[in-house]
């Protein structure tokens, strides 16, 4: 039985996770995001499928600062990964996206009204004043 706790506290390190740790550290340590506002790998319902995304970053009052997706090292950052968390957006409706594969990462301004996202040349820290 304990076994089987400890067992599902291991995360198999795949490329992807390998950049989703790193993504994860980079957004804790250096952005300063509180860990309490970070969900990992959760479900999503688009549409009639389920998905699950891999990073989304909250602000205090619940609202969606960031949704980043990783991707393995060896998978090219193209308008397809582009479509995949703007997919995911549309449920979700994040201020940021954030796309890595750990070589290349992409960040990203939600523009509601013009139904587009502008292109950053990173993504905003962690701060109380942006909360709302």
């Amino acid at each position: 039985m304990i076994f089987d706790i400890i067992r599902k506290k291991f995360v198999v390190l795949t490329p992807e996770e390998w950049v989703r740790q790193h993504v994860l550290n980079f957004l804790i340590s250096e952005k300063k995001y509180p860990i309490s506002h970070i969900n990992v790998e959760k479900q999503l319902k688009l549409h009639d499928t389920v998905k699950r995304y891999d990073i989304v970053v909250f602000n205090s009052n619940g609202s969606i600062e960031i949704i980043v997706e990783c991707k393995a090292p060896s998978i090219k950052i193209n308008q397809q990964v582009f479509d995949q968390i703007a997919r995911y957006n549309f449920v979700l409706q994040a201020k940021h996206l954030m796309v890595s594969n750990g070589l290349e990462h992409f960040y990203c301004n939600m523009d509601y009204i013009n139904e587009k996202y502008i292109f950053l040349k990173d993504i905003p820290s962690y701060s109380l004043n942006n909360e709302n």
